[in-house]
């Protein structure tokens, strides 16, 4: 059994270049949702899809832990009864959305410039 730092390192190592994160993350539109939502603290799975219109569960689903495995989610399992799940950023993850804030940001100055331009 590999203790968490293994863990971690192997993940790590298997992850795509951050390129192609953003590429896949901002090419869906659901993921750039669920990661807005986890931003404003709706956590729990339920609670984020009931945030989300349109969102199946079973999209929801593969979107959370593709996160998880890009790093950029962290899934929480609390032993309780009813069992209790939560998602939240990981550092790398508010790394991340840094780089999509730029990107909207930038997307709103060339409309800005486009704008001025066309009059």
């Amino acid at each position: 059994m590999q203790d968490k730092e293994t863990q971690r390192q192997v993940a790590i190592t298997s992850q795509p270049p951050v390129a192609r994160m953003i590429e896949d993350i901002v090419g869906c539109k659901w993921s750039l949702a669920v990661l807005q939502t986890i931003r404003n603290r709706i956590l729990r799975p339920g609670a984020i899809q009931r945030s989300i219109e349109g969102i199946s569960t079973k999209v929801l689903n593969e979107r959370l832990t593709k996160m998880v495995r890009y790093g950029i989610l962290v899934k929480e399992s609390y032993l309780e009864v009813p069992p209790r799940v939560e998602y939240r950023l990981t550092k790398f993850g508010e790394k991340f959305l840094n780089i999509l804030d730029q990107i909207e940001m930038l997307q709103k100055e060339l409309l800005a410039l486009k704008k001025s331009s066309d009059h």
